[in-house]
């Protein structure tokens, strides 16, 4: 069988060999003519330059940022170190030591109270360190309390066994009944044998001796209105542990601060109602002396709100008519102008006659409104008496009341009245009346 195969299948034939291909001989340009200007190379071509030339320089080494940490270690492990060195330094005594000063310590005082007056008085510099040493040392039980002399740089062993001796002054405890007359609170200390005479604890209360209270807003607030006592009605009642050994300013000072502390959280409401404290404290001394019972005092005090502020035509002029400041009224118990210990002092009536500036001042059946000065010291529920009186018995227009008599089986017990009848029935009640 014949097979046929196409000429693509076909061997092919050797080719002969081809001689290399020959190199054109690089053409010269013709020479340039004078006007003939060299072309400028491309801007890219210059950058390129450019670029290969920083290629060349060598890389910029940067800070290796292990190295940064290492020196924020070292600068933190150094500032600790000294730190721990200023600790230690304190702990242990700083060589030259201060000047001594005294510093009380209250009875009852935390070791942190006593770390921070430490402080405050410049003996130590880190409170936070003292407690903790005085803590995990053992010996806050060794602390006393009392008046201590240290100084700065004492080492911290120092200052506790400073605090550790026993250097207490001799105190004593002086009570204030709520209701004692500036007078009557002057005696009390002469009695306790803290003051002279009752002339030398009026003049520093007063301020006539050249004392200064400024410190106190109260004190800057009282008006100048010839009033018989600056003081009455701001010293203020309470049980005190005082200092023996001290000097008027001292005793006279501790009731004063007890005043401002104890009515600090009034100012809000006193300038809500459009009063001041020394109208308050005015109202509340005749709310103490007429009251007699904390229960009764916001009743009564409603009584003199409605004599002083009621549109009833009965009460126009406005008078409190309460027998604890009154001329007419010569009260048994306690009458300001008569019969207490300001009317003895200032020999009333033994002199014959109360004066008239003073009754013009004082006299509550005479004159519209609150007098010049409070006629007691009262404590703290009277005030507060005064400034919030019972608001049913306001709305009720309740303008009297009465109290029964010593001795009867009503003792005690209170009445009021909206009208003179009803009062003098009640009168009848209490045993006043026949």
């Amino acid at each position: 069988m014949r097979i046929n195969r196409s000429n693509s299948e076909q061997p092919a034939a050797p080719q002969a060999p081809q001689p290399a291909p020959r190199r054109e001989a690089p053409q010269q340009e013709p020479p340039r003519t004078k006007k003939e200007k060299p072309k400028k190379k491309p801007k890219q071509e210059e950058y390129d330059e450019y670029e290969d030339e920083e290629e060349d320089e060598e890389p910029k080494r940067r800070f290796p940022v292990g190295c940064l940490i290492v020196i924020i270690l070292l600068a933190l492990v150094g500032f600790g170190g000294y730190k721990v060195s200023q600790f230690y330094a304190e702990l242990d005594g700083q060589g030259t030591l201060g000047t001594v000063q005294t510093i009380t310590v209250p009875e009852g005082s935390s070791v942190a109270s006593i770390a921070t007056q430490l402080k405050d008085a410049g003996v130590i510099k880190y409170d936070w360190l003292f407690k903790q040493y005085v803590k995990y040392s053992g010996k806050a039980d060794a602390i006393q309390y009392g008046d201590f002399e240290v100084q700065s740089g004492m080492a911290y062993n120092d200052i506790i066994k400073a605090l550790s001796v026993v250097t207490r002054r001799p105190t004593v405890n002086v009570t204030i009944p709520e209701g004692t007359t500036a007078v009557g609170v002057a005696q009390i200390f002469v009695d306790a044998g803290l003051v002279d005479d009752v002339d030398t604890f009026l003049g520093c209360a007063n301020g006539t001796d050249g004392s200064d209270f400024s410190q106190y807003d109260f004190w800057n607030a009282i008006p100048d209105n010839d009033r018989l006592m600056k003081c009455e009605g701001y010293l203020f009642p309470d049980t005190y542990n005082l200092y023996a050994d001290e000097d008027v300013y001292y005793y006279v000072d501790q009731l004063y601060n007890e005043f401002a502390n104890k009515t600090a959280g009034l100012a809000d409401t006193i300038a809500e109602k459009g009063t001041s404290l020394d109208d308050v404290v005015k109202l509340a001394s005749f709310i103490q002396e007429e009251a007699g019972l904390e229960s009764e005092d916001a009743k009564v005090s409603a009584c003199f709100h409605n004599r002083l502020e009621s549109s009833d035509p009965l009460w126009a002029e406005h008078k409190l008519e309460s027998n604890a400041s009154s001329y007419i009224m010569r009260d048994s118990e306690n009458n300001y102008l008569w019969n207490s210990p300001t009317a003895e002092y200032f020999g009333w009536p033994e002199a014959g006659a109360i004066p008239d500036d003073v009754l013009a001042l004082y006299d509550t059946y005479a004159i519209s409104g609150l007098p010049a000065g409070p006629i007691s010291n009262p404590g703290y529920a009277a005030i507060e008496a005064a400034l919030n009186p019972d608001q049913e018995y306001i709305n009720e227009g309740y303008y009297f009341f009465v109290t029964g008599h010593p001795d009867t089986d009503v003792a005690g017990q209170y009445f009021y009245a909206k009208t003179s009848d009803e009062h003098y029935q009640n009168c009848v009640k209490a045993g006043w009346a026949p």
